[in-house]
């Protein structure tokens, strides 16, 4: 039994030498062993294309802002008293519309009490200003004394005076009148009341906020080292996406030239029409501001770039005897916005770049092109490894 196992197990070990042995034999001379040992090397990787044409390519800055009217107003009280009359919220007023009126009846008594002596004052100049026309003469022909016209004139001048305090004490008594009301000084709607009817305020309290939804401005603080680049007429791109707003096209009108030494920043403005009163003071807007503007450059979207301890690379398709193939190109990259980057030196217009499926390549890699995109620009969609397609600017 023991004898038979192991005659068993010898023959068992000379058939696996046997088939090893003929797995070991020599290839069919027909077939070149380099060749078939390159073609067991080399693999085929799925891939999508793009061809380089000259692209325009807007460096984007984007910030954050919010919305302000144009002209919005906090008016107060100029006189103290109690509030007889505040305009409807929510109303649509002229410029120089009653938006709030105090309790005039004190303001109306002192005008009149400053009219009437008025009055009296012009009376009393005017029979000073006769008596001195009167005794000019006689002084000429000497009939009276010099010290005696004097006396005429010196009534005269102070009868004057009083005519113009007078005149200064209506005018005076005129504006505490009008400081009793409270007038637009802009076309705009009534947004709040600080105070109610019959309410008692002091001078100076706030009563009622006037605005115009005409014309609105967005606010945005720029970091300090875009301050080169950023000046008044500047494209700028609005964004309000939280409100269903479409974007706007608009233009810088305002650059601050002081640095906000808190967060290094400083403030531009960009004033937008609001025909349609879409636009709300204090919302939220997404500020795209074009920093540079470069025409015929070779864009790539930037998932397309490889980067590794040498530097940043593309897969460049090349042609071969097999089909296109994989080339590792090393390349300098310029500026980049919105998964798009310019690339300086290593591309040439008309080549085609690997836009997905490089991170699967090598160099020599053989490639199988799904597509071949001929657009001018190409982003990439981080979040799915899909490619979309942009429009040519």
């Amino acid at each position: 039994m023991h004898t038979r196992g192991w005659i068993r197990l010898s023959a068992l070990t000379g058939l696996v030498v046997l088939v090893l042995l003929g797995g070991c034999a020599p290839p069919d001379a027909s077939a070149p062993a380099s060749d078939t040992a390159l073609a067991a090397a080399k693999r085929r990787v799925r891939v999508e294309l793009l061809e380089l044409r000259p692209t325009r390519f807007v460096d984007w800055i984007e910030v954050t802002g919010t919305v302000e009217a144009e002209h919005d107003a906090t008016l107060s009280a100029q006189a103290s008293g109690t509030v007889e009359y505040l305009a409807p919220l929510g109303s649509r007023v002229e410029a120089g519309a009653l938006l709030a009126r105090l309790d005039q009846t004190l303001a109306r008594a002192a005008l009149k009490q400053a009219e009437a002596q008025l009055a009296s004052a012009r009376a009393a100049y005017e029979l000073a200003l006769d008596n001195f026309r009167r005794q000019e003469p006689l002084f000429r022909d000497s009939v009276i004394s010099a010290l005696e016209f004097e006396n005429v004139r010196a009534q005269r001048d102070q009868a004057e005076a009083q005519l113009r305090l007078a005149e200064a004490a209506v005018e005076q008594a005129r504006k505490q009148l009008a400081h009793t009301e409270i007038r637009a000084p802009f076309a705009g709607t009534v947004e709040t009341h600080s105070v109610k009817e019959g309410e008692q305020i002091a001078m100076g309290q706030s009563v009622v906020r006037l605005v115009n939804l005409q014309q609105m401005k967005v606010r945005a603080n720029v970091p300090e080292r875009y301050a080169r680049d950023i000046h008044v007429g500047t494209r700028a791109e609005l964004r309000f996406q939280a409100y269903g707003i479409p974007p706007q096209q608009a233009t810088v009108t305002f650059v601050g030239n002081a640095i906000d030494p808190a967060s290094r920043t400083f403030p531009i403005e960009v004033q937008l029409d609001n025909a349609d009163r879409q636009l709300k003071p204090a919302m939220v807007a997404r500020v795209r501001l074009a920093r540079q503007v470069l025409d015929s450059v070779v864009v790539v979207p930037l998932p397309a770039v490889v980067r590794d301890e040498t530097g940043t690379s593309v897969f460049v398709a090349d042609s071969s005897a097999e089909g296109p193939v994989a080339r590792q190109r090393y390349v300098t990259l310029g500026p980049s916005s919105e998964g798009l980057v310019v690339v300086t030196q290593g591309l040439r217009f008309g080549e085609k770049v690997v836009v997905l499926g490089q991170n699967d390549l090598s160099d020599g890699d053989l490639l199988d092109v799904l597509q071949t995109y001929t657009v001018a620009a190409l982003a990439a969609d981080a979040t799915t490894d899909s490619v979309r397609t942009l429009q040519t600017p």
